[in-house]
């Protein structure tokens, strides 16, 4: 313990006294974590987005015009047999073209030009919460193969997309934030060399007297945990103001954009964890510029 309350203090007055280059590496610390952060808002929401989407899975049987009666009952009594599904609704040509133009106010002139509906008659099927997406995809290719379908179109297939493009987007997002903190830290690793520097004669004498390496080296890593930590909690605070601002001008749309939900920031979790995460890389380039002071 006394090791470690005389590194805080002796780190914590170095960091006072070079208070001007150990503003860059607080300030490289916070551009890193605000990346991240940024990052970690946007895919925390798509996620929770893809989640309430996929909980609410959808797939379409589109019926030929030519369909008969017998046929939508074979194709209704499969669905049902299946044990997947959480409900179904029949919609006629006409229910289809009648949602097309409420759904679709600014495009409903184009319909009243066509000699005859062009919206097929469907089956829209709720698939049961928990169905295991193979078995779902195994039923709707049989559908696609009875007599009276034209096509099908399940939900699942663009939402893997999607969560593809999001996956790819945060390994890109997560990569350009692991450069920006090992950058982060090797300015906190010079910034603390510099100090060090300072020091030399102090601590040569502390080495001749037989000082432990805890009290040599412990200074250099609490000042490096200062600076991370420092660091962190102007990044958390920035993208706070920031979600603020983005909200108040955006909101709105933001909002409409998650159909019904409503754009969150980040969990304490995760704020906890950027914290943390700039402590450790303040750490980091502390601990590599102590291991010159022995």
């Amino acid at each position: 313990m006394r090791a470690i309350e005389y590194a805080f203090r002796q780190g914590g007055a170095s960091l006072w006294r070079s208070r001007g280059s150990s503003a860059f590496a607080v300030l490289a610390i916070a551009l890193a974590l605000i990346v991240l952060g940024a990052l970690l808002i946007v895919s925390w929401n798509a996620e929770q987005l893809l989640a309430r989407w996929s909980s609410a899975a959808e797939f379409s049987v589109y019926l030929r015009d030519e369909a008969t009666s017998d046929q939508r009952g074979a194709i209704e009594t499969a669905i049902d047999q299946s044990q997947l599904a959480d409900g179904r609704e029949y919609v006629s040509k006409a229910e289809a073209l009648t949602r097309f133009r409420r759904e679709f106010a600014e495009l409903s002139e184009l319909t009243s030009g066509f000699d005859e509906n062009p919206f097929p008659a469907s089956i829209e099927v709720r698939v049961r919460p928990g169905a295991e997406h193979d078995i779902a995809e195994a039923l709707v290719k049989r559908l696609v193969a009875m007599p009276g379908v034209a096509d099908a179109r399940y939900d699942r297939d663009w939402l893997t997309r999607v969560a593809s493009v999001l996956g790819t987007i945060r390994a890109a997002g997560l990569a350009l934030a692991l450069l920006m903190a090992i950058a982060a830290a090797v300015t906190v690793a010079t910034v603390v060399r510099l100090g060090l520097r300072t020091r030399r004669d102090e601590l040569e004498i502390m080495e001749l007297v037989g000082a432990p390496l805890a009290f040599i080296r412990g200074p250099f890593v609490a000042e490096g945990f200062l600076q991370g930590g420092i660091g962190a909690l102007l990044a958390t605070a920035a993208l706070w103001v920031g979600f603020l601002i983005a909200m108040a001008w955006w909101g709105t749309d933001l909002n409409s954009l998650l159909d019904g939900g409503s754009v969150q920031f980040l969990p304490i979790r995760l704020c906890l964890y950027l914290i943390l995460g700039g402590m450790l890389v303040g750490s980091a380039g502390g601990l590599v510029a102590a291991r010159e002071a022995a």
